[in-house]
């Protein structure tokens, strides 16, 4: 059994949360009384992760600083600094050699999740034989601010929606991934080098998907309501 690892995307700006990101980065923005980027590590850590890779950019020192506040004898954090964002799949390819030799996740750390991430990695060993990455999807009741997929009778994803006006449905991709070596050779074959993973890498994937959904609340908590809703459903939970 391959070795766990995980990057989580830490570097966002947060605008739609002003004024209370203005001295707090999106990360940090507590649910429950705990930072988002703590309960991601709490999570990662119940299901065996060896190594998690944080980036920072924007008030990076305060991430950082949590970073190195957070202790644990079972799993490494570390961060790395962009001075200017690569976005979603430029992070992941700046650092692929960090998942050498290990099954990895790509989870964005400013989302909230009630569910812990077994379900996914059991779904993920399971996953179809054409697949070389597994998608978390989840209802949403705003399915035009989200990317929306169509799955067939397997759960392969076969279409998918960026935020278009009337999509499809309300099944949206959760921006959370897990996946083994063979996508990480394949993303760094890409030319031109993608910088956004759901606008340029998602397409050309299509049939090669597996999606595995939670029905527990997942929530982007990129707007003062989103937040205050993620408050009111996940709270206290894990």
């Amino acid at each position: 059994m391959k070795p766990l690892r995980a990057l989580l995307l830490a570097a966002g700006l947060g605008t739609r949360l002003r004024p209370l990101t203005l001295q707090t980065p999106k990360c940090l923005v507590p649910i429950g009384g705990e930072p988002l980027l703590g309960r991601w590590l709490r999570q990662l850590e119940s299901v065996g992760c060896e190594a998690v890779l944080v980036n920072t950019h924007y008030l990076s020192e305060q991430v950082t600083q949590f970073v190195k506040g957070w202790h644990s004898n079972r799993m490494d954090v570390q961060v790395v600094h962009e001075p200017e964002l690569l976005g979603t799949a430029g992070t992941l390819l700046a650092n692929s050699s960090f998942f050498d030799g290990a099954g990895g996740l790509l989870i964005h750390a400013d989302n909230a999740m009630a569910a812990d991430l077994s379900g996914l990695l059991v779904a993920h060993a399971k996953h179809h034989t054409s697949c070389m990455l597994t998608m978390l999807t989840f209802l949403t009741d705003q399915p035009s601010n989200c990317g929306i997929v169509e799955t067939d009778d397997e759960g392969v994803v076969i279409a998918f929606h960026e935020k278009v006006a009337n999509p499809p449905g309300n099944c949206a991709n959760g921006a959370l991934y897990a996946f083994d070596p063979s996508f990480l050779d394949y993303l760094t074959s890409m030319f031109p080098p993608p910088s956004d993973f759901s606008t340029e890498v998602i397409p050309t994937l299509l049939g090669k998907i597996q999606s595995w959904h939670t029905d527990q609340p997942y929530l982007d908590i990129g707007t003062p309501e989103a937040l205050f809703r993620a408050q009111q459903l996940i709270g206290e939970t894990l």
